[in-house]
């Protein structure tokens, strides 16, 4: 049987040939895609395609004999599921009014490298969204924790401005006393500068009534 032929048996059943033919191109080119990923397709029952690396190797061309290097490649396996092994033996007939290969469970149609892939990302998913809440939860921690510091910087900053007040009182009151030593010194020495004045008018006063006496 080739393509022609699969799309004319299953024709019927999918209301046309167009609509055969276009099932069977995407059946085929999805499969087709996956292998060359790397990646493996199982069909419950039916078989897995996967891909398999060819180290390189040596072998003999079959005219010649000649011994031949053959680089390394990559080929694709298809290998036979129980369901299909058992109707091919004879184990096991095959339906009249049924399909030979039933629907297959969730997740069975794809590779175990695809749901790998797609629990990683879950899981990077994940690890995002508890980032994100620790981060929400650790951000109001940091503000009240700032919010502490800037009412405790206020709070020494109101004790220690009524002891700067003192201290400037206390150098206020330093420099008027200063000021008013100051003042006060020259008014003494003139004082004492005037003394001898009085001094020499008593003895002129003195020596004139000497004098009246005589």
């Amino acid at each position: 049987m080739n393509k022609a032929q699969l799309v004319e048996a299953i024709q019927d059943k999918l209301g046309g040939r167009q609509q055969a033919a276009d099932a069977v191109d995407h059946v085929l080119d999805a499969i087709v895609r996956t292998v060359c990923a790397g990646e493996r397709v199982s069909v419950t029952g039916f078989g897995s395609f996967e891909k398999v690396e060819r180290p390189a190797r040596y072998a003999r061309n079959p005219q010649t004999g000649e011994r031949v290097r053959v680089k390394k490649t990559a080929v694709p396996r298809f290998r036979a599921g129980q369901g299909f092994k058992d109707l091919v033996s004879g184990a096991k007939k095959l339906p009249k009014n049924d399909v030979a290969v039933k629907k297959a469970p969730k997740g069975s149609l794809s590779g175990g490298t695809t749901t790998k892939k797609a629990a990683t990302k879950k899981a990077a998913a994940k690890k995002a969204a508890a980032k994100k809440t620790t981060a929400k939860k650790t951000a109001p921690a940091k503000k009240t924790s700032a919010a502490k510091t800037a009412t405790k910087k206020t709070a020494t900053a109101k004790k220690s401005s009524p002891a700067k007040a003192a201290a400037k009182k206390a150098a206020a009151k330093k420099t008027t006393a200063k000021k008013t030593a100051a003042k006060s010194a020259p008014t003494k020495k003139s004082t004492a500068k005037k003394a001898p004045a009085s001094k020499t008018s008593a003895r002129k006063t003195a020596a004139k009534k000497s004098a009246r006496s005589r």
